[in-house]
């Protein structure tokens, strides 16, 4: 659409975090609990215009918060 244009000309693709519902015994549960309560994996995905994903970053605690799993990503090579 070309009323957006200027805001994503230089734009390369799209970055996204999603928890992933997941099982774990009761004795490791507590690092997963996420905020809502629930056990998950907090998985951070970037991917380029065609829909094909350039980056994954998964096995994250639920408790892991968006910002630490990028920065986590930025550090072993990831660019934005």
């Amino acid at each position: 659409d070309p009323r957006f244009f200027p805001y994503f000309e230089n734009c390369i693709g799209a970055i996204d975090g999603t928890h992933v519902p997941m099982t774990v015994t009761p004795d490791k549960a507590a690092p997963f609990r996420n905020r809502k309560g629930t056990l998950s994996q907090n998985v951070m995905v970037a991917c380029d215009f065609d829909l094909n994903f350039t980056f994954i970053s998964c096995g994250w605690e639920g408790l892991a918060t968006d910002a630490r799993v990028l920065q986590s990503a930025m550090n072993h090579g990831f660019k934005v």
